[in-house]
């Protein structure tokens, strides 16, 4: 347990003290479930160890997401890294993650939070975009737990800040690089996404398609969506769209699972001049320095971490300033200027 208390890890995983003293104790009673909730709170205060120190005040943000593992891996990394000398407050996240799901999924666990009070001192949220979710976060926000929509926005929420890219500067971004670099002013685009309820990729698309008819309207666009970013899925509906010996000038791939998505490509024949993906993570990285995708579009997560922890603490008052939306720039990588802190890591 490295010495954390009972009521350090009940508060962690939103279990009882009893029920994780049952669950330290090997003592009958505790669920499987109950029994991973206290493993991953063990294992999230023991990575957030460092961030653990005395200060003049403890908050709890939970982490709400619905994205592939491959992605909230890359977030929950780029949040923790800011925790680790945050200051004038020690700040200590709770992760809800899930690759896919429901609104109502969604909505219920922002409901749990809700009930629990005054154990959130805020939430961080990527979530879908959707009446019930706004209904869900007002909620939070009567009782005084803010939120922070964190690289997807929640239209009409009562959150108080976003932290994210600019997505339609990175839409008419791609437009610009596909017809650019796909060198022809007649052909289709295909348009990936992972799910069509995510306002930053319903943005980007829509940035995409309408930059493309100004600039090159001879190319058409196939768009896929609703497979949550996951590669089987991905690869069933790109799959399905194509056909044996497509003629693609591009891709631009806004929501994921790129070698999914290329793996459909080859075995249906298909060589796009140009793709174009989003996000540096580890996937996206080895597909640039072996030259099989051309180009990202990347914006620094780290960045956006902290801003959502800036505004959380402005709300709070233990930052100067009131709570902003920042949204971050988006940037063109290749594989010759992939930033240096991933090089650095090994990760390129």
């Amino acid at each position: 347990m490295r010495g954390h208390r009972i009521a350090d890890i009940a508060e962690q995983s939103g279990l009882s003290a009893a029920t994780v003293d049952r669950v330290l104790h090997g003592r009958p009673g505790a669920s499987p479930r109950a029994v991973r909730a206290v493993e991953q709170a063990i294992a999230e205060l023991d990575r957030q160890a460092g961030a653990l120190r005395l200060a003049a005040r403890s908050l709890v943000l939970d982490v709400v997401m619905q994205a592939p593992t491959r992605f909230s891996g890359e977030v929950r990394d780029a949040l923790e890294a800011q925790l680790t000398g945050l200051r004038p407050a020690a700040v200590r996240a709770r992760f809800h993650l899930r690759e896919s799901g429901t609104v109502e999924d969604v909505v219920s666990t922002l409901e749990g939070i809700g009930r629990r009070g005054r154990t959130s001192h805020g939430v961080l949220l990527k979530v879908p975009d959707d009446p019930a979710v706004a209904g869900a976060i007002a909620a939070l926000a009567g009782r005084g737990i803010p939120a922070v929509t964190l690289v997807t926005d929640v239209s009409g929420s009562a959150r108080i800040a976003y932290a994210g890219p600019d997505h339609e500067s990175a839409g008419r971004t791609a437009a610009h690089l596909i017809h650019r670099w796909g060198g022809r002013e007649a052909g289709a685009v295909l348009v990936t996404l992972s799910r069509s309820s995510f306002v930053g990729e319903r943005t980007r698309a829509e940035a995409f398609v309408d930059q493309l008819a100004r600039d090159a309207p001879g190319l058409s666009v196939r768009r896929v969506s609703d497979a949550d970013g996951l590669d089987a899925a991905t690869a069933d509906v790109v799959t399905a769209e194509l056909g044996t010996g497509d003629d693609l000038v591009g891709v631009y791939s806004v929501g994921g699972a790129n070698r999914a998505i290329l793996a459909s490509l080859r075995a249906k024949g298909v060589a796009p001049s140009v793709f174009v993906g989003h996000d540096l993570d580890p996937d996206n990285l080895e597909l640039l320095r072996t030259g099989e995708i051309g180009v990202v579009l990347h914006h620094d997560l780290h960045e956006d971490a902290r801003s959502a922890l800036r505004a959380v603490l402005q709300h709070h008052g233990l930052a100067p300033g009131a709570p902003t939306s920042m949204a971050s720039g988006v940037h063109v990588v290749t594989r010759y200027n992939v930033p240096a802190r991933m090089r650095r890591s090994g990760r390129a």
